[in-house]
């Protein structure tokens, strides 16, 4: 078990390099420290820094060479830096060994993080101001390459991080390069300052190549040939794509280090196991249904509204589920939020490639990320609603369940069987009398089976449902194809929740 975090936590380490100059030791220290039990007491700390910083020499090597390659290097415009850098990471290694049992610095891995979400929001670095390749140094940018370069370099030594990321800051904020450019210098830097702080902690504690040269040995390969392929990737596509990834990696990997080296505080947080249990939940629920249906895209002649309401269906019975089964509404809440934020920079990723319209039947351009954003943004509202201020757990869910179950429905026979269009003021004329009554009825019969199983009477059930019903097919008429997300299950929420207070 211990290889296998060392493999995964020095692939990923790999790619945080070639994608973006990350330090494998921002990757690598957390996950050795924390989960593998050989890294436990004095010194293992300082060993799990060593081994990254090895890492580090051939995984920034092949991705500056690659870098290079295409061009994506200014050294003229980062010696000063590296001059720095390389000169006090010597002092930063034996400080570290006096301090004893240092771990990776919070920032590093929030600034990881804070960085990703940069990228996500805005992929394309091109600009007007983007300096040109040897355009020399200007006062105010010497003095912060004189700055910066005496911290990084004392922070590469000392907690074993190449100051990947700080290195890229300073070059694209202050100095002005462009993303490809201030990965190929920072990598280029980080070779020879992980070559000296290497060969300083070995030096210092020679046990770690005669204990630990197993995982040192497969740290160093799979970490290099990661970083080799992610870099080449990074240097084929453009601008946009290349922030697109390397945001989406960054982000991941910083969340992903902060839960694993402050989990023992994080897990005295209230909500965060009820939210780690729902999203888990979201995704064993997710995974076997997207798997059974793919096949249907591609080896069936399956209608293509067809399939797009049965990936509808996926998507509102896996929040139906999770609101259910959540143990509080904060956590069933807060599952929804997480769960928009990360599809939705995902999404954007993939929209522009061939096959993603295609598969996902998307009727115009970033119609199904603003669609899946909606859809949990608005489940987060139904839950902190119905559940969180009414208190009605199973109205949540209902909502949710009635609203999908209805716009199935309404797809399914208004477009084959729509014959009778609705022309009343604020419609817009494609929507059918039949898909309106299916949707009716539908949602009807699934809100009656809904509220049974948990025991609902009859009556009080039929009540609640009927109107209800009605709302949700009337908001769906008067709503754009967009909107409806939001406006029908809101509406039967609100009816759901007239009525049972009225007659409670």
């Amino acid at each position: 078990m211990e290889y296998l975090l060392v493999f995964i936590a020095a692939l990923f380490a790999g790619i945080g390099t070639g994608l973006a100059g990350l330090s494998a030791a921002t990757v690598m220290v957390p996950i050795l420290i924390v989960l593998c039990p050989g890294f436990a007491g004095e010194t293992g700390a300082y060993q799990a820094t060593a081994i990254a910083l090895a890492s580090d020499i051939l995984g920034s090597a092949v991705t500056a060479y690659t870098y290079a390659k295409h061009g994506n290097i200014d050294l003229k415009r980062g010696w000063i830096m590296m001059a720095c850098i390389l000169t006090l990471c010597v002092a930063g290694s034996y400080a570290a060994w006096l301090a004893g049992n240092v771990v990776l610095g919070g920032f590093t891995l929030f600034l990881t993080f804070c960085i990703g979400i940069r990228f996500l929001i805005k992929p394309d670095t091109s600009r007007e101001e983007t300096a040109v390749k040897g355009e020399k140094l200007t006062p105010f940018q010497i003095a912060v390459s004189l700055f910066f370069g005496v911290t990084i370099g004392f922070g590469t030594g000392f907690v074993g991080t190449g100051g990947g990321m700080m290195m890229l800051v300073v070059f694209t904020v202050f100095l002005h390069m462009d993303l490809k450019t201030a990965v190929g210098t920072s990598t280029l830097i980080m070779t020879f300052t992980a070559l000296i702080a290497c060969v300083s902690h070995i030096l210092i504690h020679p046990a770690i190549v005669m204990e630990k040269w197993d995982i040192l040995l497969l740290c160093m390969v799979t970490a290099t040939a990661a970083s080799l392929y992610s870099a080449r990737f990074a240097n084929r596509v453009n601008n946009r794509t290349a922030g697109l990834v390397t945001g989406a990696v960054l982000t991941v990997l910083g969340a992903a280090m902060i839960l694993i080296t402050y989990r023992n505080i994080l897990v005295t947080v209230p909500y965060f196991e009820g939210t780690l249990k729902c999203l888990l939940d979201f995704v064993l629920y997710v995974i076997p249904c997207v798997i059974f249906i793919l096949p249907l895209r591609y080896l069936t002649k399956i209608p293509s509204h067809v399939f797009r309401k049965m990936l509808h269906m996926i998507a509102f019975t896996c929040v139906a589920v999770m609101i259910q089964f959540a143990q509080c509404w904060q956590a069933a809440a807060l599952s929804s939020l997480v769960i928009a934020v990360v599809l939705y920079p995902l999404l954007a990723l993939l929209e522009n490639r061939s096959w993603f319209g295609h598969l996902l039947v998307e009727k115009s351009s970033g119609e199904i990320k603003r669609s899946f954003l909606k859809l949990f943004l608005m489940c987060t509202a139904v839950t902190a609603i119905a559940w969180g201020l009414f208190g009605h757990r199973e109205i949540a869910a209902a909502s949710v369940l009635m609203w999908g179950t209805g716009d199935a429905a309404a797809a399914l026979v208004g477009i084959p069987y729509g014959k009778h269009k609705v022309h009343l003021p604020h419609t817009d004329g494609k929507k059918s009398w039949e898909g309106s009554i299916a949707m009716t009825v539908t949602s009807a019969v699934f809100g009656m089976i809904f509220f049974a199983l948990f025991g609902y009477p009859f009556a009080k059930t039929l009540c609640m449902v009927l109107p209800a019903s009605h709302m949700g097919a009337g908001a769906e008429l008067f709503s754009s194809s967009e909107a409806d997300t939001v406006t029908v299950p809101l509406s039967i929420m609100a009816v759901l929740i007239l009525v049972f207070r009225i007659l409670s």
